[in-house]
């Protein structure tokens, strides 16, 4: 065998050429793994799938059982910048020598079974975590749920967020099919939120299968306010009085609600004060989730890449205050629905700067200017002759041309995949000026 690498980055180069697919959908090898490595965890763990609000729901989790003095555990991903992104101890983030062991204990274990890069993080990380001194882990599921790596954890709870289209091509053509599939988390009598409000019919019923304890947003829990406040009430159990989460965004009260239930669900083994609940969400903090920055032009980055998800980012932009200008930083993987994209945030977007991505999965940014430019008449923003386009090497540069474009009232939109919205992170938090430098 050759020489083992001896840094993070050496580990990740060589966990992306073990099997000759990215994605391979399927549980049987990382559960031979995980049998070899005996690994499981002595404390309750929320596992949490679905469409869009994963990462936002995750977080609101982790922020509230840290202020009421558990110990938690984080696996989430993609990251933005920093692959140690993934796994947070106590929140922070794990160190490249703290994953080194892990990494090298997963290589050991596999043997000759060729796992897929995702697998094999996420056995380091989860080996990490069950090692940890910990009350609760949280472990965010990737594709799907049903074949997901994750799945090989049996879960206390189960949070299914909201469910569209995405990854149809692994999940199925419709939200039934996609419902089951994420639905697979789900374990036999135990807890399952779910706080998509029109859930597909299928996770329903496959809740019902398990005899699962069902818990449902507009059902067994569910939030009012004013603009001032939010309360949320569950089956026996209220908070009054909530500031709105640290996350901007009409959706992240569903997401926070079924947080919340969640934690009701778990009530017995870990107890949540109210005080917890509203430090928590006070202080939440997650790059990417429309994270509005500051300065002149206002930069407002965002994750969105997917039809549902750019649905509620152009809600989220409508609500803002006046802007003469929208400029778009824009990148995405091929396998999205880019017209439907294109069709959502078309009323709202006076220029393109549409940027490649350092992934083969990638479109490329003459690829999306070409689509627009099919597209463009069906959907020409109105009282706008012409929306001017162009095409970068990278989102770092596609942003300067933006700030270049841009006036001081105007805002920018960096939005699309996590390599987009990490693009422009990649050398710190951008900070627009009267002198427009980044």
């Amino acid at each position: 065998m050759s020489s083992l690498p001896t840094t993070l980055v050496g580990w990740l180069a060589r966990c992306e050429q073990l099997h000759p697919k990215e994605i391979d959908m399927g549980l049987h090898r990382v559960e031979q793994v995980r049998a070899r490595l005996d690994l499981r965890f002595s404390v309750p763990v929320i596992a949490v799938a679905g469409t869009n609000g994963k990462g936002s729901t995750c977080a609101m989790l982790e922020s509230i059982a840290l202020r009421a003095g558990y110990r938690v555990g984080l696996y989430s991903k993609p990251h933005l910048v920093h692959f140690e992104e993934r796994c947070r101890v106590n929140g922070e983030m794990a160190t490249e020598a703290q994953l080194l062991v892990h990494f090298e204990a997963v290589e050991q274990a596999r043997g000759d079974i060729g796992l897929t890069y995702f697998e094999f993080t996420t056995l380091a990380i989860a080996r990490l975590l069950s090692q940890a001194p910990l009350d609760l882990v949280i472990l965010e599921v990737g594709l799907g749920g049903r074949l997901d790596a994750v799945n090989v954890f049996d879960a206390d709870c189960t949070v299914i967020t909201s469910i569209d289209l995405d990854h149809m091509e692994y999940l199925g053509d419709d939200r039934e099919s996609i419902g089951r599939e994420k639905a697979g988390i789900m374990r036999v009598g135990r807890p399952v939120v779910v706080s998509d409000p029109v859930p597909p019919r299928s996770v329903i019923d496959r809740a019902r299968e398990l005899g699962a304890d069902l818990r449902c947003f507009g059902v067994d829990f569910n939030h009012s306010g004013d603009q001032q406040q939010w309360a949320w009430a569950g089956r026996a159990k209220r908070y009054n009085g909530l500031a709105y989460p640290g996350l901007r965004g009409a959706n992240q009260l569903i997401n926070a609600s079924g947080a919340l239930a969640a934690f009701e669900a778990l009530a017995d083994r870990l107890p949540i004060s109210a005080q917890a609940v509203r430090q928590g969400f006070a202080m939440l903090e997650l790059p990417g989730r429309f994270q509005i920055v500051p300065g002149q032009p206002t930069l407002v980055l965002d994750v969105a890449h997917n039809p549902h998800a750019v649905a509620a980012l152009a809600q989220n932009l409508d609500r803002m205050g006046f802007h003469p200008r929208t400029h778009a930083v824009f990148g995405a993987m091929h396998d999205k629905d880019l017209s439907a994209i294109f069709q959502r945030m078309s009323p709202i977007v006076d220029s393109w700067c549409f940027t490649d991505l350092p992934s083969a999965r990638a479109a490329t940014a003459l690829q999306l200017q070409s689509l627009f430019e099919s597209l463009a008449p069906g959907f020409r923003k109105p009282g706008v002759e012409a929306v001017t386009l162009s095409v970068h090497s990278a989102p770092h540069s596609a942003l300067h041309h933006a700030i270049g474009r841009a006036e001081p009232a105007d805002r920018i939109v960096v939005f699309g995949s996590f390599l987009t919205v990490g693009g422009v992170l990649q050398h710190g938090l951008p900070r627009l000026g009267s002198s427009h430098s980044v």
